[in-house]
């Protein structure tokens, strides 16, 4: 499975994973990984998309929120985040299927 792929299967079931989980499962390295997922997200901004890496999250946050480097990435391509709990929520609510249909 692709990192693509995967992270659309996570957003679409509302999951999240962390780094390292995601690292093995592609048999990727970590600095393989974090060069993707930047890529992902240049591409994302690019498109005016969510970020897809906003479903990745750190071992040891408590609230289960992606890595710094996450939010510096983010805000270099002009979407800061001022609260990073918000901000990831709202991003990850954007990346399911059909968020903005009532149910």
């Amino acid at each position: 499975m692709t990192l693509e792929a995967r992270l659309a299967a996570l957003a679409a079931a509302g999951q999240t994973i962390t780094y390292g989980k995601l690292a093995r499962d592609l048999g990727l390295r970590m600095e393989e990984l974090t060069n993707a997922l930047e890529r992902l997200m240049e591409e994302d901004a690019a498109a005016g998309r969510p970020f897809r890496a906003a479903v990745l999250r750190q071992r040891l946050s408590p609230d289960g929120l992606p890595a710094p480097g996450f939010f510096l990435k983010a805000a270099t391509l002009g979407r800061p985040a001022q609260d990073p709990l918000a901000f990831t929520r709202a991003e990850r609510h954007a990346l399911l299927p059909f968020p903005n249909i009532p149910g």
